[in-house]
């Protein structure tokens, strides 16, 4: 949503600019239509990557990142978005009705933790257990049990891989619900000291009131 807002801002700016441009080169300065078209198609296509680079620096330092870190995370975030596809292929794939609350529950989890961490990326290094290594490991066994379980015939052996690998993947979910957690922390650190300050606030009116 925020990225639509600037978007719209920084073309707003732009064509403003291209309109100026275009209306001065033209008319007080009586310069050809031709010219004034290509100064003011120069003009706001300036003014649109300098607002563009302008927000984008704000959004650095508003995150605490530099060019490098975020390059980093995008990149990370962009192989996580990858990892999540096959996660949801995987988990709906899965036909087994007992599964299927836990695995909307692991999806909703992931699916959290990447959103919260696109839209904050500095909450990325509250998170790299997920990235580096959680993530990987629900997805491949998410996947194993998907093709096991989609197999016709289930002898013993597969039977008992498939029980394993189902309590390895919720050994996981709670992994994952910790992940969550931890990306939250400060935000719920955060409440629970304006609960604080609130319920003080409270205890002082009505003392005050007696």
């Amino acid at each position: 949503m925020k990225q639509t807002i600037n978007f719209f801002i920084q073309s707003s700016a732009a064509l403003f600019s291209t309109v100026a441009i275009w209306t001065i080169g033209y008319f007080p300065l009586d310069q050809s239509y031709l010219l004034a078209s290509t100064y003011a198609i120069g003009g706001g296509t300036a003014v649109f990557f300098s607002a563009k680079a302008i927000t984008f620096q704000q959004f650095l330092k508003q995150n605490q990142l530099t060019r490098k870190e975020y390059r980093y995370i995008k990149q990370n975030l962009k192989e996580a978005n990858h990892k999540i596809k096959r996660l949801r292929k995987a988990l709906f794939t899965i036909r087994n009705v007992a599964s299927i609350k836990q695995n909307l529950e692991i999806y909703r989890v992931v699916s959290k933790i990447y959103s919260i961490t696109k839209k904050e990326p500095k909450r990325f290094y509250l998170a790299e257990q997920f990235y580096y290594s959680h993530l990987d490991s629900i997805v491949e066994l998410s996947e194993k049990y998907a093709f096991l379980a989609s197999q016709p015939k289930k002898n013993n052996e597969l039977t008992k891989s498939l029980n394993e690998t189902r309590r390895t993947i919720s050994d996981l979910e709670e992994s994952l619900e910790k992940d969550l957690h931890d990306v939250v922390s400060k935000d719920i650190n955060q409440l629970h000291f304006e609960l604080d300050v609130a319920k003080l606030s409270l205890n002082k009116s009505i003392k005050n009131d007696k």
